[in-house]
């Protein structure tokens, strides 16, 4: 199925953003960004405030959901924007760059709010997987749009850019699928039920309460991992082909990890692999309750050696990070992580827990001791940030903020914070300042030149 979205709907918001623009406050930000393409994806249906009670941004606040491309070029900065139905209730991974920087793939957990939606549960299921052409320095197009399980949670691209891995979680089944993808079109998509494959759960609940939130491909290309965050787990699956086919199945022992593993990155060694465990409880019934007042932590799993028979996946070391620590970054060099803490910023002005100013935890990481060690947090302002990516270098590191409190201004509104990694004995982040971006950004990835 391919569907084009009408670039007539891109007027309403001309005003405010426009489709092709040198930024005015980000230049000397991200001039020396060593970056081809920055790409930000924004909901506009939630504000912070929907988590507490349910209720959908007004509509008169005119927000969308929207991809931005923001291009560097001999340090000039330029913006492009196209509408793309996506959800902040997924993990910040419903977005990435292929390897080459040309297309930007997106996915939907919730769809698109119908006419009069006011609430939540006015919002159907997402079901869609989104190609978007970025090689027109014009424009953005979208390229092609693929029908997949309903409830999307995450999406990573393959090292080589062929395929695309998706994890939804249906009424019935965990889904793990895998759509092919060349010349700008989706093609075959393939499906596992993750039961079938191994992942299995016997609680009383949907899909037996297995629900998976994250995926990502080992740099192989062989291998995924499959975060299972009710069951604070990881899996590790093993594709092979088979007569054109691929065929799915475990790659050694599902692995246990802290609570709430909400999202991971391999290493790019491919020897190991970084898991950020949120800490909520499922069970709570308020805010709240849900939300973890202790640190959340990240793991550091081991994996067995490609091939053997008698390794297993096992776990080096935890270590704690930040409250409420949602999104995660590994640097090119795999000797640095960062995860970007909410840090209370999620609870509304008149709750005791709530806190003006998040953080991003930065940690070194030793690929041959296998040892995690924390050097600092870095604070800033803003509510619920959530995905991070470091740049093509490691220079740099972006940080998402999906909308600033009341009275915010371009400083200390939605959009991009971004760090420059200062290199040293002890490596450190110091702030260069937020390129503003429209409401509701929640993941960011970079490409090359």
């Amino acid at each position: 199925m391919r569907t084009y979205l009408n670039h007539a709907c891109l007027a309403g918001i001309a005003a405010t953003f426009a489709a092709n623009s040198t930024l005015a406050q980000s230049p000397d930000i991200l001039g020396p960004v060593s970056a081809g393409h920055v790409a930000a994806i924004s909901d506009g249906d939630y504000i912070a405030s929907t988590y507490a009670d349910t209720i959908l941004s007004p509509p008169e606040a005119g927000y969308r959901d929207m991809l931005t491309v923001l291009s560097i070029e001999r340090g000039k900065v330029t913006q492009r924007a196209l509408p793309v139905s996506n959800s902040v209730t997924a993990a910040p991974e419903i977005m990435e760059l292929a390897p080459d920087g040309r297309t930007a793939f997106v996915t939907e957990r919730l769809g698109e709010r119908p006419a009069g939606g006011m609430k939540v549960a006015d919002l159907p299921p997402g079901n869609r997987l989104f190609a978007i052409d970025l090689a027109d320095d014009d424009d953005l197009r979208l390229a092609d749009t693929a029908e997949v399980g309903s409830n999307p949670e995450a999406l990573a691209v393959s090292p080589d850019g062929r395929r695309i891995a998706i994890v939804s979680n249906s009424p019935r089944a965990s889904l793990l699928q895998i759509v092919a993808f060349a010349d700008g079109v989706f093609g075959e998509i393939q499906h596992f039920d993750l039961a079938e494959i191994g992942v299995t759960g016997t609680a009383d609940a949907p899909r037996g309460g297995v629900t998976a939130t994250n995926v990502q491909w080992h740099p192989s290309g062989r291998y995924l991992a499959v975060n299972i965050t009710t069951q604070n787990r990881v899996a590790f699956i093993e594709l092979i082909h088979e007569s054109g086919k691929l065929a799915a199945e475990l790659w050694d022992n599902v692995v246990d990890v802290g609570k709430d593993p909400f999202v991971g990155r391999f290493t790019p060694d491919g020897r190991h692999y970084l898991t950020s465990n949120w800490g909520r409880d499922f069970n709570a019934k308020s805010l709240e309750g849900r939300v973890p007042e202790a640190p959340s932590t990240l793991s550091v799993i081991r994996l067995a050696q490609q091939g053997a028979t008698t390794a297993r996946h096992e776990v080096a070391m935890t270590h704690e990070t930040g409250i409420s620590a949602e999104g995660i970054a590994v640097s090119p060099s795999g000797t640095l992580v960062a995860t970007i803490n909410m840090q209370d910023t999620n609870f509304p002005p008149q709750s005791p827990r709530y806190k003006r100013e998040a953080s991003v935890s930065l940690l070194t990481f030793d690929p041959e001791s296998s040892r995690l060690e924390k050097v600092g947090d870095y604070v800033f302002e803003g509510v619920l940030p959530e995905g991070g990516s470091f740049t093509p270098s490691g220079s740099h590191l972006l940080v998402t903020v999906f909308e600033g409190h009341k009275g915010a201004t371009s400083r200390t509104g939605p959009g991009l914070e971004v760090f420059r990694v200062v290199e040293g004995q002890k490596p450190s982040l110091e702030s260069l300042g937020r390129v503003p971006l429209p409401h509701g950004v929640h993941h960011v990835d970079v490409a090359p030149r």
